[in-house]
């Protein structure tokens, strides 16, 4: 997969400038993003997985069980 956006950009994750990548991944989940550390786990075809609240550790269980899978 070849990511389209830019990855290194500063960019809003909430409020009226969110960027299109939030948006988009608000839109697929109906979760929006707490803060800039939300993950969202999204398979190779674009479908997104599983989303996770900042305050869940990158490491933590439940996001090593959905990357195992």
């Amino acid at each position: 997969m070849v990511v389209k956006f830019q990855m290194f950009e500063k960019v809003s994750v909430k409020g009226r400038d969110q960027h299109p990548l939030y948006q988009w991944l608000q839109a697929k989940t109906g979760e929006k993003p707490d803060w800039n550390f939300a993950k969202y786990m999204v398979n190779e075809d674009g479908t997104t997985v599983k989303f996770f609240k900042s305050g869940v550790q990158p490491l933590d269980q439940e996001i090593l069980e959905v990357i195992t899978r």
